[in-house]
Parts: C-alpha cells; sequence; structure tokens
C-alpha cells in the first residue's frame, strides 16, 4: 500500500511565512524520503491564503527532486486553463528529468472563480480546455512532430524539449471532486484518479469510484492496474486526546481559509460545476469532529490510524492516501511526529500485509 504526503498551504501571515512553511516542507520531504513514503504532491492555487502560495508546483517539486532520491514528486494538480499546453508539456519533461524519471503528472480544472476571473478564462470553457490541453500534452510527450488545429489552440510542427526520461511519457493523474464525468473520462484514458472525498458525499464519492474503475476496465485498460490518490488530513499522537485536541486550531485554521476562497460561489452559477453554489454553505457547516467522524481525516494514536486507513480500503477499494500533515501553520513538532509514527506503526503494519 502506498502512502504520501501532499503539502497544500493554507495559513495566515500571522501563522508562518511562506519562506518558513516551504523550509518546513522540504525538511518533511528530506524525511519522508528516508522513512518510504511513496509520494508528494503540491497543489497550483492563487490569489488567497488558501493555496495561494503555491501558485506552481512545479518550481517546489524541483526542490524536492533535488532534495530527494526516490520519493516521487506528483503535481496537484497543473492547472491546464491557466497555462499554454506547450509550456506546460516542457516544463514538466524538465522536471522528470531533475528527478531522473520520478515525475508523476497531476492535472486539474480548478474551481474557484476568481482564478478564472482574473486569468481572463470562462469557467464555461473548463472542461473542453482540460481535454484539449492534456491531449496536446501527451501528444508532445509522445511524438516527435505536433501539429494541432482545436477549438483553443493551433500548433504547427512542435518538436518539445526537453523529452521527459519515462517512456512513454510520465503517469498521469486527474483530480476529480464532484463531477461524475470527470470520474469516467479518467477512466476511460487510462489516467489514474485523485480525489478529494467531502463529508456530506461519502456515498457519493464511492459510486464515481466504482463508476471509474469500471470505465477502465471497459476501455481495455489492465484491471488493477488504476490507482486512487484520497486527499486526507493526519495528525497522530501517543495518545488520542492529544491528537484531537491538537488537530483542532490548524483544521479550523484551514477550514476558515477555504472557505473565504469559495465564498463567490455563493454569486456564480456555472454548468461546468453543477451544485458548487452550495459550496460555501457546506465549508461553512464543517467542523474537525465532523471531518473525523466522516473520515476525512486520520487522527489519534497510530493504532487508531491503522482502523482508520482499512475503513478507506473496505469502502472504497485499494487507495493511496496523500496526507495534509502540516496544515493551518503547524509548529516542526507536531508534523514531524505524524511523519515519523505514520511510518514507523502505520505504514510498518501495512508493509506486513
Amino acid at each position: 500500500m502506498r502512502f504520501g504526503l501532499n503539502f497544500f498551504p493554507a495559513f495566515r501571515p500571522s501563522d508562518t511565512t511562506t519562506a518558513a512553511y516551504f523550509d518546513q516542507c522540504l525538511r518533511l520531504a528530506e524525511r519522508a524520503d528516508q522513512l518510504g513514503y511513496d509520494a508528494i504532491k503540491t497543489v497550483e492555487h492563487q490569489f488567497f491564503d488558501y493555496g495561494g502560495h503555491s501558485p506552481s508546483p512545479i518550481v517546489f517539486l524541483a526542490a524536492v527532486a533535488a532534495r530527494t532520491k526516490r520519493i516521487r514528486p506528483i503535481t496537484g494538480a497543473v492547472i491546464p486553463a491557466f497555462n499554454h499546453p506547450v509550456k506546460s508539456a516542457a516544463e514538466l519533461a524538465m522536471l522528470d528529468n531533475l528527478s531522473n524519471g520520478r515525475l508523476d503528472a497531476g492535472f486539474g480544472r480548478a474551481f474557484l472563480p476568481k482564478e478564472f476571473e482574473v486569468f481572463g478564462v470562462s469557467m464555461e470553457e473548463s472542461r473542453p480546455r482540460f481535454e484539449e490541453c492534456i491531449e496536446i500534452i501527451t501528444r508532445l510527450w509522445t511524438e516527435d512532430r505536433v501539429s494541432h488545429q482545436g477549438r483553443f489552440f493551433k500548433l504547427e510542427d512542435v518538436h518539445l524539449m526537453p523529452r521527459p526520461v519515462q517512456k512513454p511519457h510520465p503517469p498521469i493523474w486527474v483530480a476529480a471532486v464532484a463531477s461524475p464525468d470527470s470520474f469516467l473520462w479518467a477512466g476511460e484514458r487510462g489516467y489514474h484518479l485523485m480525489i478529494v472525498p467531502f463529508a456530506e458525499q461519502m456515498e457519493k464519492t464511492r459510486g464515481f469510484v466504482e463508476a471509474y474503475r469500471k470505465a477502465w476496465r471497459d476501455a481495455g485498460h489492465l484491471p488493477g492496474a488504476e490507482r486512487v490518490q484520497l486527499a486526507l488530513f493526519a495528525y497522530l499522537a501517543e495518545s488520542r486526546g492529544e491528537a484531537v485536541r491538537g488537530f483542532d486550531r490548524p483544521v479550523r485554521r484551514y477550514i476558515e481559509l477555504l472557505g473565504e476562497a469559495v465564498s463567490d460561489w455563493s454569486t456564480t452559477r456555472s454548468s461546468q460545476y453543477a451544485g458548487y453554489e452550495k459550496l460555501a454553505a457546506s465549508i461553512g457547516a464543517l467542523t474537525p469532529q465532523a471531518l473525523m467522524d466522516n473520515h476525512l481525516a486520520y487522527v489519534g494514536t497510530p493504532e487508531d490510524v491503522i482502523e482508520q486507513v482499512q475503513w478507506h480500503r473496505q469502502f472504497f477499494g485499494e487507495v493511496e492516501p496523500s496526507m495534509q500533515i502540516n496544515f493551518g501553520g503547524m509548529r516542526d513538532a507536531d508534523a514531524f511526529r505524524t511523519l515519523e509514527l505514520f511510518a514507523s506503526r502505520v505504514m510498518a503494519k501495512f508493509a506486513t500485509r
């Protein structure tokens, strides 16, 4: 079973600085590499304390690649709507070379109205832009010269440099949350899946994952070769009470900042994002206890967390937890304790099964 880290910056200047946050992330990445974690993922977001400290996952993951030997960097995710596909293809190929063929390339559609507004991209174009960009990127990675006449981009005789190390190309992941079309599209094309479950729709998310796996099989891809990554919080301590108390403050900060970032949905409507107008109210109702009760976080002793990991495997089938361990402006001692306890007593348990 694979376990990874998800570095998603969500903090206020009063909590920490951007430089201090990334310094902590890089030290955690070095130690995670030594402890046997499988992957490190980071986000692309703009303009908000929720994620906005990381406008380029490629820049951060280049630093991770330089300080690690075996752990795989994952873009979680590059946003095609806000980046030219030729530039994304070249920069990702460069990162694959810098990491000596360790890159996993994750792509997402984005969902914050302010980001679309600032970049001058219509939310109604979100899906077709996403699909066209990934088509172009994979062709640039696998074909010597590419010409393309599409809805959004026109290319003539383009030879990408550098070429990716991995052949035919780095593994591709698709981020999906609430749109069934995203799950089906990923499965049909043989792409791996990054999901962020929400408390009120766990059963619905399980149905989406099942549909993804069926689409994967029906398209003729090798059954069981699909991979599903699950984004979760994690906070471990030697006692359950200590873990629950420690989890409270940083996750409340995360929820507060997420609420600010999605607030535009109260006045925004898009056919590409059905139901997202309810997002602000849904986030406003979240509490640390609700996250724990709805299996959106690994919180407790290592023994508690072993049971929580087992719950996800039974509910979704085989998954790869991608864990936020330094959310909300967290102290070194708390983040590193979770990292070490999870590796020595949770990962070790699943390695023997």
